[in-house]
């Protein structure tokens, strides 16, 4: 960390760029210029980085690599997932499910279908953020095409039971869709084990850069494109390619498959460590999500008798940390997923999303503590 900095502590908004991630880009962002669907060799260098990348992506989730479509981030590979899906079989089916704790991209999309006429079920979640397989298992109807449940939340962390819910669809004949954005690089992902039909994954939530992501498209599974243009990305993603934001999503999903079980046990022995630290020193404060099932590096918790906004404003200066999601985090209304656990007002209010990762040091964490400590006396007495 740069000195004078405050402790960055929001991994889950988003990641440094991984130092062989920047060397990777370079080149491509200097002399290997060339457009992969040219024919002479500045064309062909870049086409065979793409499918360097793409051999990357595929193998970080157990997948073939011409069952991955690179995007310019998650939330384009969410939109294809199920405007496409919902594009592809809307002559025989016309009914989707999502759960009350899917990110914007995700909740948005199924409620632009449901404007057009689809049916739509949303499927509360329980008070650990955890959605229940029977609960989706009651919510199939003959017409049901797509199921889309994320993996984990991206903002307390909780992890769903995707391959329990993968045996409920596939016995029903219905697709389901994982937005996989928080947990890939985290935890293990394998498609096989998962049994979704598509995933979704995003570079810079594990230290690639930002405007990338990619979606699985199991072999044969019924997708239409949703933009127009040329036969890019197997003919579902037109535009040329960002080859240097590519090149390096291909170089992080390696690195962060290489050192996955390290890093998984790292990452939680730091949050716990952050945990243990202001359990300690502020009585009262309450854990939001899942004890135990939960991504390594995420503690989401509620200060009592304080307002969150106001205090990481007041830790600002030693703190880099938000309240929830950072795709709406300015607003000051309760969370969405905590609205969805059943979270009171009071409890909402306090709530702190910290996420580390692996470049966040234990004695970092000391520090922040401190301060987060310190802030919480500093306004909880105002």
């Amino acid at each position: 960390m740069i000195v004078g900095r405050p402790i960055y502590l929001d991994y889950n908004a988003t990641t440094p760029v991984a130092p062989e991630v920047a060397d990777a880009m370079l080149p491509f962002l200097r002399e290997h210029f060339g457009n992969p669907s040219s024919p002479h060799s500045f064309g062909l260098l870049a086409e065979q980085a793409v499918a360097e990348a793409r051999d990357h992506v595929a193998a970080l989730i157990g997948a073939r690599p011409q069952e991955i479509v690179f995007t310019g981030c998650a939330t384009e590979a969410n939109n294809l997932a199920l405007l496409g899906v919902t594009r592809a079989l809307s002559d025989t089916k016309h009914h989707i499910v999502v759960s009350a704790i899917e990110h914007p991209s995700v909740m948005e999309p199924a409620k632009h279908l449901a404007e057009q006429g689809w049916g739509l079920t949303v499927i509360p979640a329980d008070r650990f953020g955890r959605i229940s397989p029977d609960d989706v298992a009651r919510a199939l109807r003959p017409d049901t095409v797509l199921v889309s449940i994320m993996h984990a939340n991206n903002e307390v962390g909780t992890i769903q039971s995707i391959p329990e819910i993968a045996r409920i669809t596939r016995e029903r004949g219905v697709l389901l869709h994982t937005d996989a954005a928080q947990s890939a690089g985290k935890v293990p992902i394998d498609i096989d084990t998962f049994g979704v039909d598509l995933l979704t994954l995003a570079g810079h939530k594990f230290y690639a850069t930002k405007g990338v992501g990619a979606l699985y498209i199991r072999q044969n599974t019924p997708v239409r494109k949703i933009t127009f243009g040329a036969g890019h990305e197997h003919g579902l993603r037109p535009g040329t390619e960002n080859i240097p934001a590519i090149v390096g999503f291909g170089v992080a999903a390696h690195l962060v498959g290489e050192r996955l079980p390290q890093a998984t046990s790292y990452l939680r022995e730091l949050r716990d460590q952050l945990h243990a630290l202001l359990i300690e020193a502020v009585p009262g404060l309450i854990l939001n999500g899942h004890p135990e099932e939960r991504l390594p590096n995420t503690l989401h918790v509620s200060f009592p008798g304080v307002s969150g906004r106001r205090l990481l404003d007041q830790a600002s200066h030693i703190v880099a940390a938000s309240l929830g999601s950072a795709c709406h985090s300015e607003h000051d209304a309760v969370s969405g997923v905590l609205a969805a656990m059943g979270v009171d007002p009071a409890r909402a209010a306090g709530a702190v999303r910290l996420s580390v990762g692996t470049m966040t040091t234990p004695d970092e964490v000391c520090r922040a503590a401190n301060g987060l400590i310190e802030a919480w006396r500093i306004v909880a007495t105002r």
